[in-house]
C-alpha cells in the first residue's frame, strides 16, 4: 500500500470515527431529536417514480424598476400549466445578457399552487439557465421540502421543451405515499 493510500485510509477512518462519536453524543444530549434524525423510512411508506407532462402558458413580465446596467433584467412569472398538473405558478426571475450575441443566463424561483396526478397542493420550482452562443442548459429542480398539502415530500426535477412557439413540461417526481 503506498503511503497516500494509507493516509486516506486514516483520513476516512478518522472521519467515521468523528461522525459516529458526534451521532452518538446527539443521541445523548438531544434525545428528542435523535429519533428524527437516525430514523430510517417507515415500512408503511413507498417511493414512487412518476413522470407529469403537459403544455403550460407563460407570461413573462419585466418588473418596473430599471437597472443602470442594460444587460441585467428583473421579470415576473405568471403561468397556467395544463395535463397532468392543472396548476397556476407565480415567481421571479432575474437575467444576464452579454455583450455575445445568444448567451446569457437566468435564475428564477416559482411557487405552483394547484394538482398534481390528482394530489393538491403547492411546491417550489428553482431554475438555473445559461446560454453559451444560443447552446441552452436549463436544470430546473423542486425545492427539497416546498411540497404542502398532498404534495408534502415532492421531490424532482422538470424539463421544458418548446415546440413550434409552444411550451411544454415533463416533471420526473417522487413522492412518499402510503400503499
Amino acid at each position: 500500500m503506498c503511503f497516500l493510500e494509507g493516509g486516506i485510509m486514516k483520513s476516512l477512518s478518522l472521519s467515521l470515527a468523528v461522525s459516529v462519536t458526534a451521532g452518538l453524543s446527539a443521541m445523548m444530549f438531544y434525545p428528542r431529536l435523535a429519533p428524527a434524525q437516525t430514523a430510517s423510512p417507515s415500512l408503511k411508506e413507498a417511493i414512487v417514480t412518476s413522470h407529469a407532462t403537459g403544455p403550460f402558458d407563460v407570461k413573462v413580465i419585466p418588473a418596473d424598476e430599471k437597472f443602470d446596467d442594460p444587460l441585467l433584467g428583473r421579470m415576473t412569472i405568471d403561468k397556467q400549466y395544463h395535463g397532468d398538473i392543472e396548476a397556476t405558478a407565480k415567481g421571479q426571475m432575474l437575467t444576464a445578457g452579454s455583450a455575445v450575441k445568444g448567451s446569457g443566463a437566468y435564475v428564477a424561483i416559482e411557487k405552483v399552487s394547484g394538482t398534481l396526478h390528482g394530489h393538491t397542493g403547492t411546491f417550489v420550482l428553482q431554475h438555473s439557465g445559461t446560454m453559451t452562443n444560443g447552446a441552452p442548459q436549463l436544470t430546473i429542480t423542486v425545492v427539497p421540502d416546498s411540497g404542502t398539502g398532498q404534495l408534502a415530500g415532492i421531490a424532482g426535477k422538470m424539463t421544458i421543451t418548446i415546440t413550434n412557439g409552444k411550451h411544454f413540461y415533463d416533471l420526473e417526481y417522487t413522492l412518499a405515499a402510503n400503499p
